[in-house]
């Protein structure tokens, strides 16, 4: 590459092997190659208009109007017009101090030079003031060893930097693509937390949460890190981890996901239960539905004010509790439209608008049985291709249908509660048609408990008059025999006194 430029300022190094030459606009940072030039100025092959192919190399170029400058080995200090203190390491500007500027903006300072074993570099500026910034050299040597590619050098004058720069270090070897050296550096927890993400070390980022400050680990900050390690872990399948950090994060989306995609049933339970509590209606309403809680599904939304939304739920998939919920709607619609109000209907005030609703009361009965059969383990993901052709089956129409063709309840040999369905729906019928067998059994056991207790009071009343009445007869009697004796006793009183007057 050939650069065409006019220079204000040229600054060679000490070692004579790099030069920078300074515009108007940018400078650019050239190598020097002493040895072909000298070779080609002893075989003549000097060209008076172009020089000599191949004595300077460009490196890189900084992109500011460079003021004052000074080379410390590799590295190149130097001041810019905005007012900032800068040095380039191949490339790499790093600023170590806002200068004062003029009313103009621009820089007010020139820089003197760098004394080695004070580590600090001296300015002065307009007003002859002189003043000094601390630029550890073991740093600038360490980064130019970097940059030169030699390790070994560097490693050797690592324990020359004290801790407090190990950060700086880890910074410029990041930006130097040694993230694995950087990570291995550096002091701050933050930085080798977003290294560790970077390079995959899911493990270590683990472990620096996990000694997260007490003070510190209900911060946002500390949070959204939690979320990051949650989504590194789930690229890598690594689903405990991913599982724990997304507890911690709150990360209630997440664990649905997770949940829901790998048939999680006891985690869908405690995550429906954390997002109520944590105020995640959303998550918690869909965790509900997912492990069929239509009970807490509705008091979501009741608690929510979403009457409407409740009662269309309920509807659909809570008939017992319409009337409840109904009730509720009302009263709060009454506050803003009484008329509106009032042409709400239910099952109990309209019973004609909801023919059936008793049918719709014995498919929540199957329901809910069905789930408390299956509440422990659920049901097995390889029960899928006939599972889900339950979804299309209509049960409010299969009870009907099963209905009509019974003929005779107390004789099953009459009793033809079959219905023909091709596939993997007779399954799901057959199972429909004995839940409600067993609902309607249920029902009919109970109506016979209630028919005994009945004959039995009324028997125990029949009992009680008949007691009653021989209680009279025998009250009766009993008068009867008095009377008897009273008037037995007149008469031997009688036939005395005329014995006594006979014998006068």
């Amino acid at each position: 590459r050939k650069i065409d430029v006019a220079p204000k300022e040229i600054y060679w190094s000490d070692a004579g092997n790099l030069v920078l030459i300074a515009c108007e606009d940018s400078a650019y940072v050239l190598s020097y190659n002493a040895q072909v030039t000298q070779t080609a100025i002893q075989m003549g092959n000097v060209s008076p208009e172009d020089g000599i192919d191949g004595s300077f190399d460009l490196m890189y170029e900084i992109p500011e109007n460079i003021t004052s400058g000074k080379w410390v080995g590799d590295c190149f200090i130097y001041c810019n017009n905005a007012g900032r203190l800068n040095y380039s390491v191949g490339g790499q500007i790093q600023t170590l101090q806002h200068l004062d500027t003029s009313a103009a903006g621009t820089t007010q300072h020139t820089i003197l030079g760098y004394l080695a074993k004070e580590d600090r570099v001296f300015l002065i500026d307009k007003t002859l003031a002189v003043t000094s910034y601390k630029i550890m050299l073991a740093v600038l040597q360490y980064q130019t060893a970097v940059m030169r590619g030699d390790f070994d050098s560097a490693n050797q004058l690592l324990p020359a930097i004290p801790e407090t720069e190990y950060t700086t270090v880890a910074r410029f070897l990041e930006s130097q693509g040694f993230k694995e050296e950087a990570m291995a550096v550096t002091t701050d927890p933050d930085h080798r937390f977003d290294l560790a993400l970077e390079l995959g070390h899911i493990d270590v980022a683990h472990e620096i949460l996990d000694n997260t400050p007490d003070e510190d680990k209900d911060s946002i900050e500390t949070m959204a890190k939690w979320k990051r390690l949650s989504d590194a872990a789930l690229k890598v399948s690594d689903f405990d981890l991913c599982e724990s950090a997304s507890i911690a994060s709150n990360d209630f989306p997440g664990l649905l996901l997770m949940y829901s995609a790998t048939g999680n049933l006891h985690g869908m339970e405690k995550l429906a239960k954390a997002a109520a509590e944590g105020g995640k209606t959303n998550v918690a309403f869909l965790a509900s539905l997912l492990i069929g809680d239509v009970e807490a599904c509705a008091e979501i939304l009741i608690s929510g004010s979403r009457l409407p939304e409740a009662a269309f739920f309920a509807r659909t998939y809570l008939p017992s509790r319409l009337d409840e919920i109904v009730a509720l709607w009302k009263d709060d619609l009454s506050k803003t439209s009484e008329s509106a109000a009032n042409a709400l209907a239910s099952p109990t005030s309209n019973p004609d608008k909801f023919p059936d609703h008793a049918v719709a009361l014995q498919v929540e009965q199957m329901f809910m049985a069905q789930r408390d059969s299956t509440k422990e383990t659920g049901i097995p993901s390889s029960d899928y291709p006939t599972a889900k052709d339950d979804l299309d089956l209509d049960l409010i129409e299969l009870i009907k249908s099963r209905q009509a063709q019974i003929v005779d309840e107390d004789d099953p040999a009459k009793v033809d509660a079959e219905i023909v369905l091709g596939g993997a729906d007779a399954q799901a019928a057959q199972a429909a048609l004995q839940a409600a067998k067993k609902v309607e059994e249920e029902a009919a056991a109970a109506a016979a408990v209630v028919e005994a207790a009945r004959k039995a009071e009324e028997e125990a009343a029949a009992a009680a008059a008949a007691a009653e009445a021989q209680r009279i007869a025998e009250e009766e009697a009993a008068a009867a025999a008095a009377a008897a004796a009273a008037a037995a006793e007149a008469e031997a009183g009688k036939d005395d006194l005329d014995d006594f007057g006979d014998d006068w």
